[in-house]
């Protein structure tokens, strides 16, 4: 069967070069007469490998010294609670809730800190970003969280948000490597790999090292503590050794592609094939204010649930996959990561216009 354009949110596309690097190499790394999944993580041929990553994920963010490139398991999900676990001093956190994850990160937060949500875009299904240029931020808030691209809701923070000189963590899975990105305005950036850099089962975070406790509360398990991870060099267990190495190549394509800056141009084009189309379109309509849209994720509907089952149902058939929109907002979504191609887009639009004049 051909390949299809697969609009998924995650696991997702994945670039077509990368999968057939690592087809080729399957059965015999360079040389090595195995498979990367049946190698020591102690071997040098896996120490390249994840070395090269770190090196290569560094020079496309222009990750300064002073900060930690480390590769983790337990997804995003995962973050939600080791981010208080580790950051705790005064035990109070200040979270900005823009959509589902930020709210679970929240959620979870309240185990181990007093968490504060000082501002949320709750009251219309997280269809916007709301001001956060003067927020009541807590005198004593060990950090302030975001999550800067909203899968679900499809949207993205423009502007970071004033911390009033607090440490700022940012959840970046969905648009992580899509478009240069200032490090050092972060604390803490981290994201699951499975949207737009790899498979799922890895989790990368970038830590500045003034932010890493030398002890925490001794309740906190020795491999949730970041300390543990950045003092190994994410080897302190077996790490998702597979999952790295396809990172790896896809840090190495993107190097390639042209860096972030590229990327970014790029994926500015395909958004906007989408939403100009949408903009225009008399049946379907994008759920976002405009200034906060997302570059990955576009969600969009008809208003009608069996007209959008029905958009989805023959969209599939048409080689268009994973087009249904996540249940909190219903419709459709497109998520168009770095690997989806322009083309991919394209036929995205056609399609809708095709089915535009025989719904109308």
């Amino acid at each position: 069967m051909a390949r299809v354009y697969n609009f998924s949110a995650g696991p997702a596309v994945l670039p077509e070069e990368v999968l057939k690097e690592a087809a080729d190499e399957m059965l015999d790394y360079k040389g090595t007469g195995m498979s990367v999944m049946e190698m020591s993580h102690r071997s040098a041929a896996y120490d390249t490998i994840i070395k090269e990553a770190e090196q290569d994920l560094r020079d496309l963010m222009n990750i300064p010294d002073n900060y930690k490139v480390l590769f983790l398991q337990g997804g995003a999900s995962q973050q939600f609670a080791m981010v208080p676990m580790n950051f705790k001093k005064n035990g109070v956190a200040d979270y900005i809730v823009t959509g589902q994850w930020a709210k679970k990160a929240f959620q979870e937060a309240q185990k181990y800190v007093k968490a504060n949500k000082v501002a949320t875009s709750e009251d219309e299904t997280f269809s916007y970003i709301p001001d956060c240029s003067d927020l009541p931020i807590d005198d004593d808030a060990d950090y302030v969280y975001i999550c800067e691209n909203n899968t679900i809701y499809g949207t993205k923070y423009k502007t970071l948000p004033n911390t009033k000189g607090k440490p700022l963590v940012s959840d970046i899975s969905s648009c992580f490597l899509s478009e240069p990105v200032d490090v050092t305005k972060y604390a803490m950036l981290y994201g699951g790999v499975q949207k737009n850099v790899g498979p799922a089962g890895v989790v990368i975070a970038i830590i500045r090292e003034d932010m890493i406790p030398e002890s925490v509360d001794e309740s906190v398990p020795t491999m949730l503590q970041y300390k543990t991870q950045a003092d190994a060099d994410s080897l302190y267990n077996t790490p998702p050794c597979y999952g790295i190495y396809i990172c790896g190549k896809v840090f190495k394509w993107l190097k390639k592609m042209g860096g972030l800056e590229e990327m970014k141009k790029r994926n500015e084009e395909k958004a906007k094939i989408l939403y100009d189309f949408l903009d225009s379109s008399k049946l379907f309509k994008g759920t976002v204010r405009k200034e906060d849209r997302s570059l990955m994720n576009v969600p969009f509907v008809t208003g009608d649930k069996d007209l959008d089952a029905k958009f989805v149902a023959e969209a599939t058939k048409a080689g268009l996959v994973n087009l249904k929109g996540h249940r909190t907002v219903g419709g459709m979504r497109a998520s168009i990561y770095n690997a989806m191609p322009k083309a991919g887009v394209e036929a995205l639009v056609d399609f809708m216009k095709k089915f535009e004049a025989e719904n109308a």
